[in-house]
């Protein structure tokens, strides 16, 4: 059998252990283990899995993931992302839709820290969506709110997916954060539009809130502002230059646990369990990391990037026509995995053919991201909908599938100008 043949039957063999609930991780690395070591041998297979889990683990790069884990942890302790939900619906949440509008802000913020969409919708699922309906709003509306925020966490910075699209890719993660502001902000803005456009069909879905009194705005400003504070400093100090992203990954972890001291929530339990919540995660990430890293040796010696990079070429189709399939496979991926798995599953044989193309590698990555996290919310799988209805049984999946249309139509808008339009992720970078 050729090295073609090889890859077919490791990819069907790592989808079916994925099918029998093997962990990911687990499945990448079993399959590129075996492979490698049918081509090479055991014994140069072994020493490429001891060199890859030596390197990974004591990379200086891959240090800011459990370090940002860290953060997200006592920022989460902390009440950091209650607080800044709480501002944005003290100030927009009086108008039709701002509740919505809030949720979405709020998603954005904890997102960005706990570096998870499934994680995001859950919380939000019980914080925001008892307070939306207790406000009457329509439950379709909510529940597609936070579903679709929760796709927001993957490209705001600081992302622990970007952070590990980087090191695979070796790119500069600066880089990554940088380009990844204004497709971010983009993401924000198509999604407020999708809520004006839903309540411009028919307002009814959601009546106008409580108008505060400026008072009342000051004072839930001034309680948020150690929160406003601790990002001003972190992502300042990172973007300004003042830190370096480890330092900031430090900093940051240490700066949110002052905050969770202060505020009287870190005691021996606590701390106890955060440590414990963010060494299974570190360790979950680690795992894939490992697995892709394996797996990648593997694709690579059967020649299957080479041919499909030779065949694209050969066949002669349009780098556009090419980029819409990747596009197109990226939203089947994203309903169906988590979003680092469906990145860095795919990575061995999809870069070659990008980079061939004469595409920048942290454009991809930002087009990745995007197009993923969509499928995390697109029936008929949609895993944010899936965790959302599992959080919240007593509201229907068709509901929330109803409710997350328009986020999906006005999120395909925003794919559609950053694949057209490359310099909207770059400009920032040039």
């Amino acid at each position: 059998m050729g090295g073609i043949e090889y890859f077919v039957i490791g990819m069907t063999v790592m989808f079916a252990l994925m099918l029998l609930h093997v962990p990911i991780g687990f499945a990448m690395m079993l399959v590129g283990f075996c492979g490698y070591a049918t081509l090479v041998g055991f014994t140069p297979a072994a020493s490429t899995l001891m060199t890859s889990v030596a390197s990974n683990v004591s990379s200086f790069s891959l240090a800011v993931v459990p370090l940002f884990i860290l953060m997200g942890s006592f920022a989460s302790l902390a009440g950091l992302s209650d607080d800044l939900y709480r501002l944005a619906e003290r100030m927009i949440g009086h108008r039709r839709g701002g509740l919505a509008q809030a949720t979405i802000l709020g998603c954005a913020v904890f997102g960005a820290i706990c570096g998870s969409s499934l994680a995001t919708a859950a919380t939000f699922g019980r914080v925001a969506l008892p307070e939306m309906e207790k406000r009457g709003y329509a439950t379709s509306l909510a529940s597609g709110t936070i579903a679709a925020g929760g796709t927001l966490g993957a490209l705001i910075p600081p992302s622990i997916i970007l952070v590990i699209y980087a090191v695979m890719t070796e790119s500069f993660i600066l880089d990554l954060f940088v380009a990844a502001l204004i497709p971010a902000l983009m993401a924000i803005i198509c999604q407020f539009v999708a809520i004006y456009i839903t309540l411009w069909r028919d307002p009814s879905l959601a009546p106008a809130g409580r108008r505060y009194s400026t008072a009342e705005r000051i004072a839930t400003a001034k309680s948020a502002l150690p929160s406003i504070g601790f990002l001003v400093i972190i992502l300042g100090g990172m973007y300004g230059g003042v830190f370096t992203v480890n330092e900031a990954a430090a900093a940051g972890a240490i700066g949110a646990m002052l905050l969770a001291i202060a505020r009287g929530k870190l005691t021996v339990h606590t701390l106890r369990s955060t440590l414990i919540e963010a060494g299974r995660n570190t360790g979950m990430i680690y795992l894939i990391i490992l697995g892709a890293d394996m797996l990648g040796y593997f694709v690579t010696i059967t020649g299957a990037p080479e041919a499909f990079v030779s065949f694209i070429q050969t066949a002669g189709y349009a780098p556009i026509v090419v980029i819409t399939c990747f596009v197109l496979m990226y939203i089947v991926l994203g309903s169906i995995f988590d979003t680092i798995a469906a990145m860095l599953i795919t990575l061995p044989f999809v870069l070659p053919v990008v980079e061939s193309l004469g595409y920048s590698v942290i454009w991809w990555g930002i087009v990745t991201l995007a197009v993923i996290e969509l499928g995390m919310i697109t029936p008929p799988i949609g895993m944010n909908v899936f965790v959302l209805h599992a959080v919240a049984p007593h509201v229907p999946m068709s509901k929330i599938f109803r409710g997350v249309m328009p986020f999906i139509l006005t999120d395909l808008v925003r794919i559609v100008l950053l694949v057209s339009f490359p310099v909207l992720a770059l400009w920032l970078l040039q």
